[in-house]
């Protein structure tokens, strides 16, 4: 027993001496060219993370983010791998689901994490939203796209609210001059948002959705087609219909300071968009 516990001790592997003294910390290092960086961190990292919205129920999606500090002139580097610490904390159970009205804690913790004097966090993802068919009562997913981004430079907060749209379409024109039928197509609306107070994402893609020719379902029955086939002629909208009802809108909104709103309507008599946006302290 005692020759097998003196072959233990003799190959026991041995700690290196680098492992005995303290890690040299490079990015902490002062830099001596004295240019400062505007942002510096990572980006296209995909994250699980809670996200809650009007209706109050946290709901799970994967966000692809872009995180940056500004780092000042005399440090060389910044600690990537906190970013990445910053998001697994904030995606955990234990924090509150991400919100438009809390995003800015996402910041505060950023910026004094790194001890940065700004910083930058851009969260886009999949929102989901369950709808139900017009007469059949049907309910079925519908994704749209959101994006948050917020930006904190010397104690000075500014946050957007990105969203997309998909939508309906008709032809005004196509409606007016033909015999019967109108041609219509699929299109996207943007809506860009720098609120004042918190906006909720459904509130933006709703007013898109309103001011479209008609609004898209996950699923339809032969009498949800006919309505929205029949709402659409009903409601025929250029692409300049669309930015100009939408911007209306968004510029009766006491909530919002500044916004941007675009449409493209996919065309389907021609190979290519039409287009038009509205921009408004943006």
């Amino acid at each position: 027993r005692r020759d097998r516990l003196d072959f233990i001790a003799m190959n026991k592997p041995q700690q290196p001496d680098d492992m005995m003294t303290p890690i040299a910390d490079v990015q902490a290092r002062r830099d001596e060219r004295d240019i400062a960086i505007d942002q510096v961190g990572i980006r296209g990292l995909r994250y699980p993370l809670q996200f809650v919205d009007r209706d109050g129920v946290a709901v799970g999606t994967v966000a692809t983010c872009n995180v940056y500090v500004a780092l000042p002139a005399d440090q060389k580097g910044t600690h990537m791998s906190r970013l990445v610490a910053l998001l697994e904390e904030h995606a955990s159970a234990q924090s509150p689901a991400l919100s438009v009205a809390n995003f800015r804690t996402l910041l505060d913790d950023l910026v004094t994490r790194l001890d940065a004097p700004g910083g930058r966090v851009e969260l886009a993802f999949p929102f989901f939203v369950r709808k139900t068919a017009p007469v059949s009562g049907i309910a079925s997913l519908l994704d749209y796209e959101v994006k948050l981004t917020g930006e904190l430079h010397e104690g000075r907060y500014t946050q957007t609210l990105d969203v997309v749209a998909p939508v309906t379409s008709l032809c005004p024109c196509s409606k007016e001059i033909s015999d019967y039928g109108a041609h219509n197509q699929r299109s996207a609306i943007r809506i860009v948002a720098r609120p004042r107070a918190p906006v909720f994402v459904a509130e933006l893609l709703r007013v898109a959705e309103e001011e479209a020719s008609a609004e898209l379902y996950g699923i339809l029955k032969r009498a949800d087609e006919k309505y929205v086939t029949e709402r659409a002629y009903n409601n025929p909208r250029f692409v300049e219909d669309l930015v100009r009802g939408i911007a209306a809108r968004l510029d009766a909104d006491d909530r919002i300071g500044a916004f941007a709103v675009e449409a493209e309507n996919f065309e389907s008599i021609h190979n290519h968009s039409a287009f038009a946006r509205i921009s408004r302290g943006l």
